[in-house]
């Protein structure tokens, strides 16, 4: 297996993820990939669903360059490649279950046939082994599973995409901490399909996932979890399962139970999800994808914290979690509770004195100028302090800046997918060059970092608040990210050796909302963004190629 390189597995499934998908988006109604709203549905206008077309084409990308000759590796790109396959066709032809079905179990066998993958190991049941001719079939049973709980989870814009973000986010830190680079690899490449995913899906979603894509997180998450708790760290609770996909599976078990005891179909869709109930009780639609990323980031930092806890333990801290989220849910219905009544009490007198306050015109502009500056600042000081680049580096900055050159000259730079890409691309580049090649200054540059940084960081934060003309304001993904950023802190605490990686990642996270804040500021094809960016592409690919 070749050697890892995170950085490059990420940002590639992210860059592969945010271009595929605006390409395929073109196609959508001849394709059929529409979703249409009808009385279940929470959106009323017809949706492409394409974007499960960006995340697996995005997390399988990397995986094919990385290792494409690893046994168990190859079955998980099969598999993934079948699921795809079906999800397509169920997106365009709407199929029965029972079709459906056999693409789960065909895409599982393969991982389990093929591949040698299947649970030996049960909770509870330390000294016995499971015979193959037990493990595989219920190893097959537990992905269709899997499979069928995110894909049932794809109700609410960024809700499935987000919770299995969170879940391959703390398979990717359980693979570091068991120095496993197969777990850390795939999580990584698919933690970047749907990155680029979300940069479409935060509500209101452009596009939906549709089956493509939640059958192959479901797998994704199914794969990575046998292949921790049975091959990858064996010294890890057999029940972690129940941790890492967390919500998922408890609600797809509380919603068949409901249409058991109800005498309804088991397969026929209905309203009696969480999300569902959330909204009912009047919780808006960010505010319900945040409740269950919150319950999620619960169970998933508990993964990690708890992983070579006893089973009891980890068992049950999950029914702890699960019960008291449904009990709430249960209770308030039955009570007749509802958010809006409870808020409308709470924040009148905070709304009243907001409209007395008048915001001076110093901080509506000032924030736009702070991040105006410090970008290029940061970008420049990266290209030029790094000890050396990569030759793969310069090649790739060559190529991103030839690209803003060509749609700046063709007048297409506002608003060009290919343009924000390079300089998303760029400002990670400068990150990674920033920590992981330090200069002969190295105490000024780093000194100079995070004073940079703090600006950027007061910057989006000034201008979220107070920019009369902001483009664009909080969503459900920015909570996300805050609980991820969050999780690899206490990472950084766990394991010392982490630190700088999770350096990359806070420094990378602020800079790309930093960016994204001046490409929303941005209105002519010259402006500073472009130019600096194109600069500073052209230092670092000089530098690569010398």
């Amino acid at each position: 297996m070749q050697a890892l390189n995170p950085f490059h597995l990420l940002v590639l499934a992210t860059a592969v993820s945010m271009l595929i998908i605006p390409i395929v988006w073109r196609f959508a109604p001849r394709l059929g990939l529409v979703d249409m709203p009808d009385a279940r549905k929470v959106h009323s206008v017809p949706v492409p669903r394409v974007g499960g077309w960006g995340i697996v084409i995005g997390g399988l990308v990397p995986l094919l360059i990385w290792a494409p000759t690893d046994p168990i590796l190859r079955s998980f790109m099969i598999g993934g490649m079948i699921l795809f396959a079906f999800g397509v066709w169920d997106d365009a032809r709407n199929t029965d279950h029972w079709l459906k079905f056999g693409g789960q179990i065909l895409a599982a066998s393969v991982v389990v046939l093929y591949g040698g993958l299947y649970v030996s190991r049960l909770p509870f049941l330390d000294d016995v082994t499971v015979s193959g001719a037990i493990g595989k079939p219920f190893t097959i049973f537990a992905m269709v599973g899997a499979i069928n709980a995110i894909n049932h989870s794809d109700g609410l814009d960024g809700l499935a995409a987000g919770e299995s973000l969170l879940s391959l986010i703390a398979l990717a830190i359980l693979g570091y901490l068991a120095e496993n680079m197969l777990v850390i690899g795939v999580a990584l490449a698919m933690v970047g399909g749907v990155l680029g995913f979300l940069r479409y899906n935060s509500h209101p979603a452009r596009v939906f996932m549709g089956d493509a894509g939640s059958q192959m997180l479901g797998f994704t998450l199914a794969f990575l979890t046998i292949y921790l708790t049975q091959v990858g760290d064996t010294a890890v609770s057999a029940a972690l399962p129940l941790l890492i996909i967390g919500v998922p599976i408890s609600d797809i078990l509380v919603v068949l139970y409901k249409r058991i005891s109800g005498g309804m179909n088991w397969f026929r869709a209905t309203r009696n999800h969480a999300h569902h109930r959330l909204l009912d009780l009047g919780f808006q639609h960010y505010q319900t994808v945040i409740v269950i990323y919150g319950v999620q980031m619960i169970l998933v930092f508990a993964a990690v914290q708890l992983r070579y806890a006893m089973d009891a333990i980890v068992t049950g801290f999950y029914f702890l979690v699960i019960g008291s989220l449904f009990a709430a849910i249960s209770a308030a219905e039955r009570s007749g509770w509802r958010l809006e009544r409870v808020l409308d009490g709470a924040l009148k007198p905070l709304r009243s004195m907001a409209r007395r306050l008048r915001i001076p015109l110093l901080l509506r502009e000032l924030p736009g100028k702070l991040i105006a500056v410090a970008v290029p600042a940061f970008m420049l000081v990266a290209a030029v302090t790094a000890t050396r680049v990569p030759r793969d580096v310069g090649i790739v900055a060559f190529v991103l800046a030839s690209v803003i050159a060509l749609e700046i000259a063709r007048s297409r730079a506002v608003g060009s997918t290919l343009v924000r890409v390079a300089i998303y691309i760029a400002a990670v580049t400068c990150v990674y060059l920033m920590i992981d090649y330090h200069g002969a200054l190295q105490r000024s540059s780093d000194l100079l970092a995070v004073a940079l940084m703090v600006v950027l960081v007061a910057g989006v934060g000034g201008y979220l608040r107070f920019a009369a003309d902001r483009r664009f304001g909080t969503t459900p993904t920015d909570y996300l990210i805050l609980f991820i950023v969050l999780t690899l802190l206490v990472l950084a605490n766990i394991d010392t050796g982490a630190r700088e990686t999770v350096k990359i990642v806070v420094y990378a996270v602020v800079l790309l909302y930093s960016c994204e804040v001046l490409i929303g500021l941005t209105s002519r094809r010259w402006n500073a963004l472009h130019l600096s960016t194109l600069a500073v592409l052209t230092i670092i690919g000089v530098r690569g190629l010398l």
